[in-house]
């Protein structure tokens, strides 16, 4: 089984998608951990990501997801904004479900501004607004609810 949880940059895709995985027994990946070198150093810069900078990386993760659910299935936090994007990560693969966390801007802009040692910073949670598709599918979850809340609703919608 694949889990791939999605939203903007600070909306709570790694403390979702790490807890969910210690509940289920299915191991957690970031997709933040396979973006090149360059795509670091461009979002270091304060510069967005295009569809070209993307492509790679989602061509990498979609390979990974199809290995993964081969094994022992896989949660992936992963921004996943446009539909396009999400067609890729889903090419393949047998059972895929879609976690959508969406909050507002303000409450966003709060928490991101709020981390450190990310190289994902407030000046760019624009870019991801504006460059996100909302998915017509899947599980859709408002992130005022705790991290517990949020896992029980995707455990039982599963």
């Amino acid at each position: 089984m694949i889990i791939q949880v999605i939203g903007v940059s600070g909306c709570g895709k790694s403390t979702i998608a790490r807890n969910l995985s210690k509940s289920l027994g299915i191991p957690y990946y970031d997709a933040d951990d396979f973006h090149p070198p360059e795509n670091v150093e461009k979002m270091k810069g304060g510069q967005p990501l295009n569809d070209e900078d993307r492509a790679s990386w989602l061509t990498t993760l979609s390979g990974h997801l199809q290995e993964w659910e081969q094994k022992e299935g896989a949660i992936l936090a992963c921004s996943a904004l446009k539909e396009k994007y999400r067609a890729v990560l889903s090419r393949g693969l047998k059972e895929c479900h879609w976690v959508f966390l969406s909050g507002d801007y303000e409450l966003i802009y709060e928490r991101i501004s709020k981390r450190e040692g990310h190289y994902m910073n407030e000046s760019l949670l624009k870019s991801q607004f504006e460059a996100l598709e909302v998915p017509s599918y899947g599980i859709h979850i408002d992130i005022n609810k705790s991290p517990t809340e949020i896992v029980n609703i995707i455990k039982s919608n599963l």
